[in-house]
């Protein structure tokens, strides 16, 4: 339920915290709940080109992300949805959102759409490795292979950890279309990723695809904060205002990146990835040895 309320509020305080590094007021903390309830009043409009893929990518992608929060704890809470081997479904959960908006964007017959898509495509693929291989090296820290268990029994941060988390904030960066690997304020097509694969999309649909990709965000933000601020018993509203007071956090930490950084080069992109993935990688290794 907190991440279903708070998940768009996530990227108000990054836009104004962005806002306020361009020496701007900026638009107001609640501005994404503002524009999520502007998209749902419009009706929407199909081109003839799309099939019924461009459809239902919307409320997939939504059924999708709701999975996704059910299966993730937050605040020493445990999810909605616990067993063993749910991590594994959180990844399948992630990637058929990612499928589905591949798939629609490529159903539209747009050139700059392919082109996202693509790059989507790619920066995924370098992604989720390390997105796995974190998860299964915070399963042989704890020996629980459920989200649950796993993130309620972190010890003490160890280095190991710190390499979790680091490989962790930049598939946090890339699965959320954030600088140094997309721009999400860019109104250019050439230079947009995941931005460029909505722009046929609009009213309820666009709606449904920016709330899931709020959620989303808040999944990925959830798993860094609950390795770094284990919640160790206590009232169960303690652990809730502490996750979302570090959810908080980590979206200034971002705002602040996103202020002082540039976008990297598309060929730099895979680099970045790629050392992600190492980090989880060797961080397994330490823990397995």
């Amino acid at each position: 339920m907190t991440g279903l309320l708070l998940a768009p509020l996530v990227n108000g305080v990054i836009n104004r915290v962005k806002a306020r590094f361009a020496g701007r007021s900026g638009p107001p903390v609640v501005q994404p709940y503002y524009d999520l309830i502007k998209f749902l009043r419009k009706g929407a409009v199909y081109s003839g080109t799309t099939t019924w893929i461009f459809k239902a990518s919307p409320p997939v992608s939504m059924a999708a992300a709701l999975i996704s929060l059910a299966l993730v704890p937050f605040g020493g809470t445990a999810s909605l949805i616990a067993f063993t081997g749910d991590c594994i479904v959180l990844a399948y959960m992630l990637g058929l959102m990612r499928f589905f908006t591949i798939a629609a964007a490529l159903d539209t017959g747009s050139s700059f759409e392919g082109m996202g898509a693509s790059r989507e495509a790619l920066f995924s693929a370098l992604a989720e490795p390390a997105f796995l291989i974190g998860i299964a090296a915070l399963a042989g820290e704890t020996g629980f292979f459920s989200l649950s268990l796993m993130l309620g029994k972190v010890p003490t941060v160890s280095f190991e950890l710190l390499m979790v988390v680091v490989a962790f904030v930049i598939v946090y960066l890339c699965e959320n279309a954030r600088i140094p690997f997309d721009d999400p304020a860019t109104h250019l097509e050439l230079t947009m990723v995941h931005e460029v694969m909505a722009l046929d999309h609009g009213g309820p649909d666009f709606g449904f695809i920016q709330y899931a990709a709020s959620i989303k965000q808040w999944i990925l933000g959830a798993l860094i904060v609950d390795i770094l601020m284990p919640y160790n018993g206590g009232r169960w509203y303690v652990g809730i205002i502490e996750g979302v007071a570090a959810m908080l956090m980590l979206a200034i930490i971002i705002g602040i990146i996103e202020s002082t950084m540039a976008r990297l080069r598309l060929l730099r992109v895979p680099q970045l990835l790629v050392a992600a993935g190492a980090l989880s990688t060797i961080a397994l290794l330490l823990i397995m040895r």
